[in-house]
């Protein structure tokens, strides 16, 4: 089936198309047919790709890269009111589209599946794209990384199912009404956007309220927040929850994890009856995300069997532990992990995976809000590695905030007994991971910011 496009986004105008976000509702708009344009900051290899499909992508933030003919512009939460192309939107009239609103019309008359949590919403989404593509559901999808397997973030499939990652960091994920929502934790995050855990969980309540009549929540059943959500909801919604973990009271329980190397075997007890299956990347948080989008399928009907075994076929996300390869006896991993829950699970992965081996990490710390409230949590998950640099905060989208540095983080993680060092100059990195590493050493670059782009200069470093 083909979706029609929405009048506002015939010929929409994306400010920042080059985000994980933006850019996925930009490729697939293009795959419909509309005339797609945008401008980002810098040239990148989805500028290229969506080039590619037929969009327009201008480098820079200028008024005049705005079209007098555009039919609406459509941006993030993280575009500034005195953007140029948002000033030029205003004064030639044309309409200002949310991208959370862009998406929830991509979805319309699609049974989707709606991935919300703290952390795990890319991995997860990731896993349903790639088994119900596997099964030749020809699904839609909108995910916030890259697939390793088909490269990219986003595509328009030819199916009923929209699989989309559902962003709760300002309240967005409440514009969807999802056939299915995951649930994956819910925890304390986007201290610029939440003051407390109250706000977090109504913003939860609001997102599962919009689930259609007779739809379903799969949620956690382990995680402490995740598990106060499903009980408000069971209080005040008449939604169908079905509950995934290790407690002995989910409805889809997982029976074992059992590492195996950078793999996983997961077998869970589904309809009274076992069920083993792999997972291709390891961890345990990872093996409960490929349980979640297990169950999420088999609520919008997919046989239980076929899906497990076409889970076993997702080879991962890009930054998501991520190999970025080996030189000298040291392999060099990526991870996107920048709140602390995530950071203990990829370092707890990567000791289960090699435990014979030293862990060395390259840790920035993304957003001053987040350093500033879980900066102590931050430098605790980093004595799990033998030891880390910790890089200077990546600002992204916000300002710097007095006293807030890296120091809250290494103040931590000392205290907690790690080997930790800061590293004010990026630059400085590579030769001094090849200076550390030894031959089997693991070495994990972490955070959500430009950290990722060090992998490959620590591996020419360990070559020369």
């Amino acid at each position: 089936m083909a979706p029609g496009i929405p009048a506002a986004l015939e010929r929409p105008h994306f400010i920042g198309i080059g985000g994980a976000g933006m850019s996925g509702i930009a490729k697939i708009l293009a795959q419909r047919g509309a005339k797609v344009a945008g401008s980002d900051a810098r040239e990148s290899a989805t500028a290229d790709a969506l080039r590619a499909l037929g969009a327009t992508v201008h480098i820079g933030h200028a008024a005049g890269h705005l079209a007098d003919d555009a039919t609406s512009v459509v941006v993030s939460s993280a575009i500034r009111a005195d953007n140029p192309e948002l000033v030029r939107a205003a004064e030639l009239d044309i309409p200002v589209v949310h991208r959370s609103d862009a998406l929830a019309s991509l979805m319309d008359g699609l049974r989707s599946i709606a991935v919300a949590g703290t952390h795990g919403k890319t991995t997860t989404t990731s896993m349903l794209a790639v088994a119900l593509s596997e099964l030749a559901l020809d699904p839609s999808y909108a995910i916030g990384g890259d697939l390793e397997g088909p490269g990219t973030n986003a595509t328009h499939g030819d199916g009923d199912i929209f699989v989309a990652e559902a962003d709760e960091s300002d309240r967005s994920f409440q514009k969807y009404a999802p056939e299915v929502a995951i649930v994956l934790n819910v925890e304390l995050d986007h201290h610029a956007n939440y003051a407390s855990m109250d706000e977090i969980y109504e913003s939860f309540e609001t997102f599962v309220g919009k689930v259609v009549p007779g739809g379903t929540l799969v949620v956690a059943a382990d995680q402490p927040g995740a598990v106060e959500l499903t009980r408000r909801v069971r209080e005040r919604s008449s939604v169908r929850v079905v509950t995934y973990g290790e407690s002995e009271g989910a409805d889809v329980r997982v029976h074992k994890v059992t590492p195996r190397g950078l793999t996983s075997e997961v077998t869970v007890v589904l309809n009274g009856k076992f069920l083993t299956f792999t997972v291709s990347v390891p961890g345990r948080h990872y093996a409960h995300n490929a349980v979640a989008a297990l169950a999420a399928g088999v609520a919008l009907g997919v046989p239980a069997h076929n899906l497990a075994s076409a889970i076993g076929t997702y080879t991962g996300v890009k930054r998501r532990l991520q190999l970025k390869g080996e030189a000298a006896g040291v392999q060099v991993i990526d991870s996107y992990a920048h709140h602390p829950t995530e950071m203990a699970a990829d370092l707890e992965a990567m000791r289960g995976a090699a435990s014979e081996s030293r862990l060395l990490v390259v840790f920035q710390p993304h957003l001053f809000s987040r350093t500033q409230e879980l900066g102590t949590e931050m430098g605790q998950a980093l004595a799990l590695a033998d030891a880390s640099l910790v890089l200077d905060i990546y600002p992204a989208r916000e300002d710097p905030l007095p006293g807030v540095t890296s120091a809250l983080i290494i103040d931590a993680a000392k205290a907690a007994g790690a080997d930790v060092t800061a590293v004010h100059d990026k630059a400085a990195v590579p030769a001094a991971v090849a200076g550390m590493a030894k031959p089997g050493d693991l070495v994990l670059t972490m955070g959500a910011g430009d950290v990722t782009d060090l992998g490959p200069q620590i591996l020419d470093h360990l070559s020369s």
